[in-house]
This record gives C-alpha cells, structure tokens and sequence, in this order.
C-alpha cells in the first residue's frame, strides 16, 4: 500500500482553486435542495422517488465534478440483482449510483463520518461490521432487502484499492447470493470501474492516486485536489449476469467475479478492449 506520501499531489499541486470551489458550492446547493425532497419520500415510501431520485443526484454529481462516465456491456434488467464491483474511490458512489437504481452495502465506518453518513443513510445504505460476530447481522440485513426487490451494490474487496489492480474478494460477502426468490438463486453481476483519463490524457500508474483513495490518504486534502482537477474519464464495464447454481458455491462465485472484474479493470487502464471477455449475451462457461 502507498503512503499519502506517494501520492503525486503530496508533492505538485495541480488544477484550478476557483474551479474547485465552484463545484463544492455547487454540490453543496445540489444536496441541500434535493435531500429534504428524498427524506420526505422516504418517510412517505414514494418508492419511484426513493429509487430514481438518488440516480438523478448521482448523475448531476458527476456532472458538476467533471466525470464523464464511459459504459462497456449492458446492466442487468432483473430486479433484485447484487452488482459486485472493484472499489477505487469515494467517486465510486457518484459514478455506480447515477448507473444503478440501488443501495450500497459499505463498511461500518462510513456510519460515522460527518455529513456523508447522512447521504449514505438516506439512500439506505447497508453497513457492514468487520467484526465476525457481528457479520451475520449484515447478512440478514443483505439478505432482508434483497428478498424485498432492492438492487444492492458490493464492494467484496473489503477496502479500496489503488486503482491498478483488484484486491481479493471476500467470498463471505457473497453468502447473500445463496438467497433464492421464487425458487430461484439471486442474479449477480461483476462491474468493473477504473479512472483512466484527466483531460483527454491517460492516466498512468503515478497519477492515479489523484482519484484513487486508498491506504492513509487523508481524506480532505484528496478530495479538494480532485475537485480542482478538470474533466475525469470513468469506465464502467458491465460483465453479463451469473448466480451461484452455476458455479455451485460462494468461494467460486466469489474467485469468478474477481477474474472479470480484474480483466475489466486490466483493458481499461491500458486502453486495450480487446482483453475483455465478451460482454454480449449469457456468460460462457464460467468454471475455471
């Protein structure tokens, strides 16, 4: 893991303080207007705008940070789905939750961090305790909103990474893909998102920790450098649908998702689409 040492914006300072200021303003007006709007939804059970509203939010987020979202493969069309994706950013959110009409399940601590908890818990944001005494818990949690038709979003890594390789995935976490509705196994897709362009310029290895938020970077200070910064490219590449009969366990659906993930991440750094697997119809045999 690198230090906030490491990072490159640690050292050389780049992109526009005005420009920076003018998106927090403008996320700031954005939250203050429509949250109000959301909660009052949410206590009413309005559920097309429980669902859509927090899209549009995430949608016009990216928007006013300058993230241009690029879309490989199509999303799933089934509801409830479990999206499982490599996790690079607190971005992630902006970009995954303007794609996907859905709920994140994110670490305990986020439960507590000033102001973005309260985001995360107006779109019902599942927390996970690392603890194991306390992971059943989260399971049944999981497992309770998935049964109700809720699209949930994972992040099986545990952690966010650098943005240039996936971590392992936690096939704990993919316990919840054993539920079945209707006498059928929980539909799972892999996502995979990676940072790849800064005006146009691809990003290399050294300049990915200018989106990337990992290890012990402080989290302000990273996040008032990417704002300054000017338009962001984002791929997203939606692999097809599988679910655990398949594969017949967690641990290999678990190790499955991991390797198309990894490949999508792989071809969208380098530039490269031709080492994605296809992303058209069913997934071919997935077994190793």
């Amino acid at each position: 893991m690198s230090s906030a040492a490491d990072a490159p914006f640690a050292a050389t300072w780049i992109g526009s303080p005005l420009r920076g200021a003018f998106r927090l303003l403008s996320y700031l007006l954005l939250t203050l207007v429509l949250l109000p709007f959301h909660l009052l939804a949410l206590a009413c059970r309005i559920t097309p705008v429980v669902r859509w509203m927090p899209v549009f939010y995430h949608r016009t987020v990216c928007t006013i940070l300058g993230i241009k979202v690029k879309v490989n493969g199509e999303r799933s069309t089934v509801t409830p789905t479990l999206y499982v994706c490599n996790h690079v950013s607190y971005l992630d959110i902006e970009v995954l939750g303007g794609l996907i009409p859905g709920s994140f399940v994110a670490k305990a601590e986020v439960a507590t961090w000033p102001f973005f908890s309260t985001l995360a818990k107006a779109q019902r944001t599942i927390f996970v305790e690392r603890r194991s005494s306390k992971t059943s818990n989260s399971r049944d949690e999981m497992l309770q909103r998935l049964n109700t038709g809720d699209n949930l979003m994972l992040f099986p890594e545990g952690t966010s990474s650098d943005g240039t390789r996936v971590l392992p995935f936690r096939s704990a976490l993919f316990a919840v893909a054993q539920l079945r509705r209707d006498e059928r196994p929980i539909v799972v897709q892999p996502v995979a998102i990676s940072y790849t362009r800064l005006d146009g310029i691809p990003l290399g290895r050294y300049w990915r920790p200018l989106f990337a938020w990992f290890g012990d970077l402080d989290l302000v200070p990273h996040l008032w450098q990417m704002v300054c910064l000017g338009e962001t490219e984002a791929v997203v590449t939606f692999f097809p649908p599988i679910d655990i009969d398949q594969l017949g366990d967690r641990k290999k659906l678990a190790e499955y998702c991991f390797r198309q993930v990894s490949s999508g991440v792989q071809a969208a750094n380098s530039g490269r689409p031709e080492l994605l697997p296809s992303l058209a119809g069913p997934a071919a045999d997935p077994r190793p």
